[in-house]
């Protein structure tokens, strides 16, 4: 008797940025003349978070063979990180965190056709300590029956990353000079950044153990109305602060009006 495994795709998203996938197979019967239920594969997907944040992973369902009544997705947090939450507020399933935050699951309590629409959310907190450019392994999903039996498998790329950097100088709107020094914060050790609107670099630094940096352009920048922004890299990783808008060369000042002349007595 022949026996195969229809085989389907589950996706796997976080904060709009997964991509890659597994072929899809289905697993022979250890029992001859039983044919196991049909499994599917969620696509691997990847996640970036920085220190001491939260992130949502997001599993959509598969679109293989249904699952009822009291099947459940289950998502096991990564080493190092937790599940602080399963905010889905859709009717038909029910969210529940383990008390340690190693795993959460959404269980279907009454939606037709569950798993099939929609996305099940996972909020996943990494710890403060952190090093930014780490892949936390062993973040893995699980789409299981009533019964429990495992009907898809699959994981997530947990990466951490940086905090946006912090650029307080030049102050936004005031008239500068040709070579205006910028300073901020961000991570220890990252290296910062400051380009212009076109995405020329004008100056670079590394932020200290305080997270203190500070540059200068060592060319003056064009006169006018311009953006600057600061990016910091570190370990492969990288984030980007806010744009501000600036005004390089000092406009000529307004000429006071003349005072009234006071009539002779």
């Amino acid at each position: 008797m022949n026996r195969s495994g229809k085989a389907a795709a589950a996706v796997l998203t976080a904060a709009g940025i997964l991509t890659g996938g597994w072929a899809a197979a289905g697993p022979a019967s250890a029992v001859e003349g039983t044919a196991p239920p049909p499994r599917e594969r969620v696509l691997w997907g990847s996640v970036t978070i920085p220190p001491g944040r939260d992130g949502i992973v997001e599993a959509s369902g598969p679109s293989g063979s249904a699952l009822g009544f009291g099947s459940s997705l289950t998502l096991s947090a990564p080493a190092g990180a937790k599940v602080t939450a399963v905010p889905l507020t859709a009717a038909g399933y029910r969210g529940e965190v383990a008390a340690d935050g190693r795993s959460a699951a959404y269980t279907a309590t009454s939606a037709e056709g569950p798993w099939r629409t929609g996305t099940f959310p996972f909020v996943l907190a990494v710890p403060a300590d952190a090093v930014p450019g780490t892949r936390l392994g062993g973040c893995v999903l699980r789409l299981a029956d009533a019964g429990g039996t495992e009907r898809a498998s699959g994981g997530c790329q947990v990466t951490v990353g940086l905090p946006s950097p912090v650029l307080s100088r030049p102050e936004s709107g005031v008239p500068l000079g040709h070579r205006p020094a910028a300073s901020g914060t961000a991570y220890p050790g990252a290296q910062v950044t400051v380009s212009d609107q076109d995405g020329n670099e004008v100056c670079v630094d590394t932020a200290g153990a305080d997270g203190v940096w500070s540059c200068a352009p060592g060319g003056d920048l064009p006169a006018g109305a311009n953006r600057l922004q600061a990016t910091a890299t570190m370990n492969g990783v990288s984030a980007s602060g806010e744009q501000i808008q600036i005004t390089v060369g000092s406009p000529a000042p307004e000429q006071a009006p003349a005072a009234p002349a006071v009539p002779a007595r």
